[in-house]
């Protein structure tokens, strides 16, 4: 996926992060928690949190489900889900 536009950005969301951040599975931060993700981003920083993306979490898989994304890929998915 590259240079992504806002539909390409949905698509890959609903295809490799909905499955956990729909629904808040395996604590899962939901998609749309505005609250929450800006907590998460200022606390982490967006460069952390791409670097959790693509190396894994303890309950999220490397690279999010997504393997073919690039870092700004990751970002703009975290910016899609805190909206």
């Amino acid at each position: 996926m590259t240079s992504a536009n806002a539909a390409d950005i949905a698509t890959s969301y609903d295809n490799s992060c909905a499955a956990c951040h729909d629904s808040g599975a395996l604590n899962a931060i939901k998609k749309g928690d505005s609250a929450k993700w800006q907590q998460l981003i200022k606390q982490k920083s967006m460069p952390t949190l791409i670097n959790s993306v693509k190396n894994g979490m303890t309950q999220m898989p490397a690279g999010g489900l997504c393997n073919s994304c690039s870092d700004d890929d990751y970002r703009k998915l975290i910016e899609y889900m805190s909206k």
